[in-house]
């Protein structure tokens, strides 16, 4: 199909959803309670909506004070019964996808169910709304003129009992329209291959000699391949083999680390990177202008949000408010109703606002991966902000890494220790951690406050990881490829002793 053509049926379509958008921009509170009534009609004769009775639910203040918020463990129950071949439990119509996550936060699956609805109205949603945003902010766009890479997750999918499990992106891939598999690369057999390292290779034999003009994927993985792409071709930079490569669409991890690397490697300044917020629960959120780092909140995808404040999150007085509620640069927690069934989910991450009106976020960190042993609160967002900063002074360059409490010992003070990847170390490791300490203070006044005069915490503890050790630990643990992360923060110090053990053998 000749470019001019593909891009008036974007723009036709991008006018057409405009309308759509305009509307929960200007009615953002009136999108969302609608939207929340609409589920419960939908779902009032299902096992829960009888519960619950959703049918004589008449306010927001009824629903919240009748259906309880719940995280994956208590609702596993029901979503197990589903996986079986019930329906009708949660949502009225048979559930035959279940996106498997591992998640970062526990060892055990969790199998996310993905309804029709969700699948068309919320993930496929999202990704049209993503290209008629970054269309209409590049009307010059050339991304059509080739293919897009894709780098999805390593599982197949498996069936059992009637239903499908496997990686969201794999269930994404699998029903995919037709037409979608020519303007992608590489071929889906490949995308769906198991075992990562064989996929990798075969990802950059396929994807070498195509034109390639965006790119989509987690940033740490999607690193990983082009880095191979380098080696294969012997090429200083991704230009000299894709010359019409224009964007990057990322998400799944925080692009703070990675940034500088991606630059090196895409010296070209008119080259775009948008931002997306998906997770196996639903698509969230879209970077709608260029070289923003603020996401437009998506509020007509078949979600309903509420939000918890951090400050009161898992106490007596823990407060969970609507949309109407929030407040800008607040950490929240993200409970979510979808239609897919999930009812008041917690889904583990968090998110401030950055404007209310639209409503855009930053994504802040997860529940529990942060580091709150002596009071201090630090985040992942704190965490990211003070590396950025620090490795911009020190000229040095991250691949990855996690971080832990020491706990107190007698009278010896607490401390974190941090395990760090480089990939361009800097000169002085003392300076780097001196740097760091102080951006931290800086970011984060609990920090700040018990590290005064050491007073409950010691300065951090950095150890230099050897090269791949972060790799080599996500193989050892059967978690490569995919939507797999690196838990970078961590009240335990289950992670950082089995690093530390791989560090040193």
């Amino acid at each position: 199909m000749p470019i001019p053509i593909v891009n008036s049926i974007a723009s036709w379509f991008l006018k057409k959803r405009f309308h759509q958008i305009e509307l929960f921009l200007k009615y953002p509170n009136e999108v969302q309670n609608e939207l929340l009534f609409s589920l419960l009609k939908i779902a009032k004769d299902t096992e829960i909506g009888r519960q619950y009775d959703f049918a004589s639910i008449k306010s927001y203040k009824d629903f919240s004070e009748r259906i309880p918020v719940v995280n994956y463990e208590a609702f596993q129950p029901l979503i197990e019964r589903s996986r079986n071949g019930e329906y009708n439990i949660f949502w009225p119509r048979p559930i035959k996808w279940f996106a498997k996550s591992s998640g970062t936060t526990n060892a055990k699956s969790k199998f996310i169910p993905v309804s029709t609805e969700s699948l068309e109205d919320c993930h496929y949603a999202g990704g049209k709304d993503l290209l008629c945003m970054y269309l209409n902010n590049n009307e010059g766009s050339q991304m059509f003129t080739g293919k897009s890479l894709r780098l999805g997750g390593s599982k197949e999918l498996y069936k059992e009992n009637g239903t499908i499990f496997g990686d969201l992106s794999a269930i994404l891939i699998d029903n995919m329209p037709f037409w979608a598999e020519f303007s992608s690369t590489p071929s889906s057999r490949v995308s769906l291959m198991s075992e990562w390292e064989t996929k990798m290779g075969a990802i950059v034999d396929e994807t070498i000699d195509e034109n390639v003009t965006s790119l989509t994927g987690v940033p740490s993985w999607m690193l990983v391949l082009l880095n191979n792409v380098l080696d294969k071709t012997g090429k200083d930079n991704l230009f000299d083999i894709w010359p019409n490569l224009e964007v990057y669409f990322h998400g799944g991890v925080s692009f703070h680390p990675y940034i500088e690397q991606y630059r090196a490697i895409l010296p070209k300044k008119q080259f775009k990177y948008y931002e997306i917020y998906n997770a196996s629960e639903g698509f969230f959120a879209i970077q709608d202008q260029n070289n923003s780092g603020d996401l437009l909140l998506m509020l007509d995808y078949g979600i309903f949000y509420e939000f918890i404040p951090m400050d009161t999150y898992g106490t007596l007085e823990q407060k969970v408010i609507p949309l109407s509620d929030v407040k800008l640069n607040i950490n929240y927690a993200l409970v979510i109703t979808t239609n897919a069934g999930l009812w008041r989910y917690k889904i583990g991450d968090t998110i401030r606002f950055v404007s209310l009106s639209p409503h855009r976020i930053k994504v802040s960190g997860r529940t529990k991966h942060h580091i709150n042993v002596f009071g201090e609160e630090l985040i992942i967002e704190n965490a990211e902000d003070a590396l950025k900063k620090v490795c911009k002074r020190t000229s040095a360059e991250v691949v990855d890494y996690t971080a832990a409490p020491i706990f107190m010992n007698g009278k010896e003070k607490g401390a974190h220790e941090w395990i760090i990847e480089f990939k361009k170390p800097p000169e002085s490791i003392n300076y780097f951690n001196e740097l760091f300490d102080n951006a931290l203070k800086a970011l984060n006044s609990d920090y700040e406050a018990k590290r005064y005069n050491n007073m409950t915490l010691n300065k951090p503890t950095i150890h230099m990881a050897r090269p791949n050790l972060f790799y080599d630990w996500l193989k050892e643990n059967d978690k490569l490829g995919g939507q797999h992360k690196v838990p970078r923060l961590s009240n335990s110090r289950d992670y950082i002793e089995e690093l530390l053990r791989l560090n040193n053998t």
